[in-house]
């Protein structure tokens, strides 16, 4: 079996993951090349992950028009997004990137398109759908032991500066489109697609930080279009040094408590008497996301988050965005 050529586009710190996971599959996976603006940090990578043999690029023009590559791993922050999903789309180049995959609706559902028509494979990284716990009860759903949702609540608190980028939202767009779009995502995978949306945003703690532009507190609630109800909360003035997120469900059937994608206790409210279920794992979700976009380049079938997901999961954060700037409910047609 040849293994993967595969090159990372952008080595900031978070692309650290990612090449931890692709080195430990040297068996199906090949780095061949690191591409930054900065090239200390593709050096850095390349010393770590490949023995100082990759090539290294300062742009992602010559890296693609260069190297012969089987998957790309975009790991750019929001606003650096360019042509690169076009050009490796025109050499037939699968892609794994990272969310949001884009700050404008138009610009993800560019992507979409130009990813479709190449039949090329993507996966977006909203991990937490790989949890074993989010597996159990999306199985659930599906098989329709759980019932229809009734309700779902999603917290993400942190309290971390962040990246100068981070903190200005015409390069972020925001703790919701950066941050917390993970949860939206959750909330969609689960639900389904929300028929309305309405949110509050608003920056209480950090008006004396000069450079920051984005909401630090947050609300959002929506509707399923099954008539269930959605409600995320969020805020970047919580316990520093952690990154808390967490989330509830009622289906007719089942009442769930996750500590996080991994773990879960689910009460099975139709049993008499009432029975419960835990999950308690500790899978390495991000590998599997990357498992499941080789196996897809290797048997030909689909990902679990192609490219659209993340256009679908930008366009609702976006909503939620657009909701707050107006201050009224957003419907979706």
């Amino acid at each position: 079996m040849n293994r993967l050529r595969t090159a990372i586009l952008g080595c900031g710190q978070f692309a650290h993951q990612h090449a931890k996971i692709l080195n430990s599959l040297q068996d199906q996976v090949e780095l061949v090349a690191y591409c930054d603006r900065n090239l200390s940090l593709a050096s850095e990578f390349s010393s770590l992950y490949s023995r100082s043999s990759a090539t290294l690029y300062s742009d992602h023009t010559s890296l693609l028009k260069t190297e012969k590559l089987d998957l790309l791993v975009i790991c750019l922050p929001p606003f650096a997004h360019s042509n690169e999903v076009e050009l490796a789309a025109e050499r037939g180049i699968n892609i794994l990137i990272e969310k949001p995959i884009a700050l404008r609706s138009r610009d993800a559902w560019k992507m979409v398109e130009i990813t479709e028509r190449a039949a090329i494979k993507t996966q977006v990284g909203f991990k937490f759908r790989f949890g074993e716990a989010v597996e159990t009860l999306k199985e659930k759903i599906t098989s329709g032991a759980a019932g229809p949702i009734a309700l779902m609540s999603a917290r993400y608190f942190c309290n971390a500066l962040h990246a100068n980028w981070w903190r200005d939202k015409t390069k972020s767009g925001g703790q919701l489109v950066e941050q917390v779009i993970h949860m939206f995502d959750l909330l969609r995978y689960l639900g389904g697609n929300p028929s309305d949306i309405f949110s509050i945003q608003r920056n209480l703690f950090h008006n004396d930080i000069e450079d920051y532009t984005i909401e630090d507190v947050s609300a959002t609630i929506m509707s399923f279009q099954n008539g269930g109800i959605g409600v995320i909360y969020a805020t970047n003035n919580a316990i520093p040094g952690r990154w808390i997120n967490d989330y509830r469900v009622v289906t007719k059937n089942i009442t769930a408590e996750f500590k996080n994608a991994n773990h879960a206790e689910f009460i099975l409210t139709d049993q008499n008497p009432v029975k419960s279920i835990t999950v308690n794992s500790e899978r390495d979700f991000t590998k599997l996301q990357t498992l499941d976009l080789i196996s897809a380049i290797r048997n030909g079938g689909g990902t679990r988050t192609p490219m659209i997901e993340g256009a679908k999961s930008l366009d609702l954060v976006l909503a939620a965005v657009t909701s707050s700037e107006k201050n009224q409910q957003v419907f979706f047609t």
